[in-house]
């Protein structure tokens, strides 16, 4: 996942998860203190209704020796019947004794009875119910004149505008949270953005470095991103400096070897010639002369490096045939495999066709094929392969010889570096380097995989003509 689609993630989830709690907590504390509200303006109205039912029960108990229930409820109900929707009136045995609806008494009715609401109001405590149709049964205790709860006065209210309410809040609630949640993903993905950019461009810079492409990077900013692009263009201007010194002394250094080292060959191909029958002294000219051939090849391909940092080099590019020029390089090089009893297999696919220098390229081919002679077994088996696609032209070349470790992979294409197991033959580090820029050159590209003990396959791709 890419950095800035994970921060703008990042940044969405935990914008969305906070604004959701709050969210909960506003509806939570909404309807907690909306129906703290209701219960005290409930609470209000039944103290007034009991002070008015306590006078009323104080006057029947002064006028007769035995309040009469029934006749105490009418009295009530005449005064207190427009107190809410419904108004009930129960004595200590839950009988209803009186009822009253939107301020009409009623005889005879037969109300749903909340026996539990009842009783926990004849225990002396204020006591309510809601039923989902939005309806509060509050329910009041009243005492006589001896303090006992002798009856229930009850209160039916419509508080339905309540949930009402609640639900336009909610929808309100969640209308904003979207707006919110849009908001914030348009935020988070300029923000996401803005800060990647700058990022962006230093990968750029960082990845163009790694091909020694060292080009000023100019961010203008103040913060620690702008001083990261100073350092980087500080390492990029002392890597270069310290690139070219090496490239120009191994240039000049190849140049001033190739004159005496031709001598030194010259010499010894003499001497090796030479009809002098003295044993040592062949042996010692064939050491030397293969010596000088090897020292040459390495300044060859020395030569061959300092042309393309200059870029000099002259490709003189043409169409040509891949399958033939890797099977004239299989025939040059099949007296050294066979001298080590190595086997070369090819499968040449014909018409295999790419923009290449003949001359480059089937040094390319030589170098790689040569590695695979070199680090086999005796009594080996290489594999050459060519075959094209839809894109690409492919040179496959497969041996069965020492492998690389895979972390040593991404490295022996680099300049002079050797991998750990590769001491067992001579060698300066440079074949698969060239190689690799040999390809490149023709817009190609080189790949190798490998497994230790269980050998190598370096694949070249280049473009189609």
């Amino acid at each position: 996942m890419k950095y800035a689609t994970k921060l703008l993630l990042t940044y969405l989830f935990f914008s969305v998860l906070s604004f959701s709690i709050i969210i909960i907590c506003i509806n939570k504390a909404i309807g907690y203190y909306g129906f703290v509200t209701i219960e005290k303006q409930m609470m209000e109205k039944a103290d007034i209704c009991e002070l008015s039912f306590r006078e009323i029960l104080t006057r029947h108990e002064k006028s007769t020796a035995q309040v009469q229930p029934f006749d105490l409820a009418k009295d009530v109900l005449e005064v207190l019947k427009a107190s809410g929707k419904e108004v009930r009136i129960y004595d200590n045995n839950l009988q209803l004794l009186g009822l009253a609806v939107n301020g009409i008494i009623v005889n005879n009715g037969t109300p749903k009875i909340f026996e539990g609401n009842i009783t926990n109001a004849l225990n002396g405590n204020y006591s309510y119910s809601v039923t989902n149709n939005g309806l509060i049964y509050f329910a009041i205790p009243v005492q006589d004149m001896h303090y006992q709860n002798a009856y229930v006065f009850e209160i039916v209210e419509d508080i339905s505008y309540f949930y009402s309410i609640m639900d336009k809040i909610r929808f309100i609630l969640f209308l904003s949270a979207g707006g919110f949640t849009v908001l914030i993903a348009l935020s988070s993905l300029y923000i996401a953005r803005k800060t990647t950019k700058p990022i962006k461009h230093l990968l750029s810079a960082t990845e163009k470095f790694s091909r020694q492409e060292f080009e000023q990077v100019d961010l203008n900013r103040k913060d620690e991103l702008g001083m990261l692009a100073e350092g980087l263009n500080q390492m990029g201007v002392k890597l270069n400096g310290y690139i070219q010194y090496q490239k120009q002394f191994v240039s000049n250094v190849s140049h001033e070897l190739k004159t005496p080292l031709a001598a030194i060959r010259g010499f010894s191909q003499y001497l090796y010639e030479d009809k002098n029958d003295d044993a040592d002294l062949k042996k010692i000219s064939f050491h030397l002369l293969n010596e000088s051939n090897r020292l040459t090849k390495l300044i060859d391909e020395l030569l061959i490096l300092s042309k393309f940092d200059k870029g000099t080099q002259e490709l003189n590019t043409e169409k040509e045939d891949l399958s033939e020029l890797t099977d004239s390089v299989i025939q040059e090089m099949k007296p050294e495999a066979d001298k080590r009893e190595i086997s070369i297999e090819s499968a040449l696919q014909k018409g295999v066709f790419a923009n290449v220098n003949k001359i480059l390229m089937s040094h390319a081919i030589a170098n790689i094929l040569d590695n695979a002679i070199k680090y086999s077994k005796e009594g080996g088996h290489i594999t050459v392969e060519t075959s094209a696609d839809q894109n690409t032209a492919i040179i496959k070349i497969t041996d069965q010889g020492i492998g690389i470790n895979k972390e040593e992979l991404p490295l022996v294409q680099e300049r002079f570096y050797r991998s750990a197991n590769s001491n067992i033959v001579k060698g300066s580090g440079l074949g698969l380097s060239l190689c690799r820029e040999i390809v490149e050159k023709f817009n190609g590209r080189l790949i190798i995989e490998s497994e230790i003990g269980t050998g190598t396959t370096v694949s070249l791709l280049l473009p189609i003509a």
